[in-house]
């Protein structure tokens, strides 16, 4: 049996939590989070994806929704505490769109950023978070 090596995107101009395979976008206090593509290979097959309701207050590290895959249910986690203002109700209906397109359509949540200063040191800009893929799993091809 052969190891299923990862081939995808992890794209510049984004922020990731390296601990749970979360990207996240920041415009002012307002951000947007989702599975990066290496977080959702490792997923497999989602079939699910339910976040908290609107307005949830969500600590750092800390569930705002599940993806159910084949075989189990992963709690998602916040890399930045938020107060959650929109949700991908897209996303909801088809899981499939979270596979498609990760970082686009695929987004999870929108939200207040709660305490930037002390959760953004933590995130990974893409080239620290590509060589956090190349060193769990040698081989990957990763795109920019």
């Amino acid at each position: 049996m052969s190891e299923l090596i990862f081939h995808g995107r992890i794209p510049d101009g984004l922020l990731y939590d390296a601990v749970h395979n979360m990207w996240l976008q920041r415009a002012g206090d307002e951000v947007v989070v989702g599975a990066t593509s290496f977080g959702l290979f490792l997923a497999g097959t989602v079939i699910a994806f339910t976040p908290k309701p609107l307005g949830a207050q969500v600590a750092c590290k800390r569930g705002f929704g599940t993806v159910e895959c084949a075989k189990t249910v992963l709690a998602l986690h916040a890399p930045v505490a938020l107060q959650l203002s929109a949700r991908n109700e897209a996303a909801e209906a088809d899981p499939r769109t979270l596979l498609r397109d990760p970082y686009g359509a695929g987004w999870m949540v929108r939200g207040t950023a709660l305490d930037w200063a002390t959760d953004h040191p933590r995130l990974l800009d893409a080239q620290a978070y590509r060589a956090h893929i190349l060193a769990v799993m040698p081989g990957a091809v990763i795109e920019a």
